[in-house]
């Protein structure tokens, strides 16, 4: 069924990563696949750069990887089937790009109920499914 499950994951919102994370590792213990984290920090904008340590954006990217380390230990499925990263940039492009590295056969993203405010200006779930050359699966908080 699936060799290779996508999700991304915003550290932020662990309350919509956490069923997309569950509805994964099911469907990854089913088809006897492996669950690939991702989570995309933003890039910070240059204005902002006098007023932040010269080192912030890889102490910013190596706490992520720490909390995406924790949160992988927590999947249940074998270790070695589960496995993270993160990426620094755009967060519907580094996805999309993550899932072409790891040869992702589904992407799975957890997303907020619909609101007008989405339909208006659009959302990363959106963009995914729009632009993704595998399956996409949105999850419901």
């Amino acid at each position: 069924m699936f060799r290779t499950i996508l999700v991304a994951v915003d550290l932020a919102e662990m309350n919509i990563a956490k069923p997309a994370i569950e509805q994964a590792a099911a469907l990854a213990e089913q088809s006897g696949g492996a669950l690939r984290l991702v989570n995309v920090q933003s890039l910070l904008p240059a204005t902002f750069m006098d007023y932040v340590p010269a080192d912030f954006d890889t102490q910013m990217k190596d706490n992520a990887e720490a909390s995406l380390k924790q949160v992988a230990e927590k999947v249940p499925l074998p270790h070695e089937r589960v496995s993270w990263a993160v990426r620094v940039g755009g967060v519907y492009p580094e996805i999309l790009a993550e899932a072409d590295a790891c040869g992702a056969d589904l992407i799975v993203i957890g997303s907020h109920r619909p609101a007008m405010s989405t339909y208006l200006l659009g959302s990363n779930a959106k963009t995914v499914a729009r632009h993704a050359k595998c399956s996409v699966l949105i999850v419901r908080e």
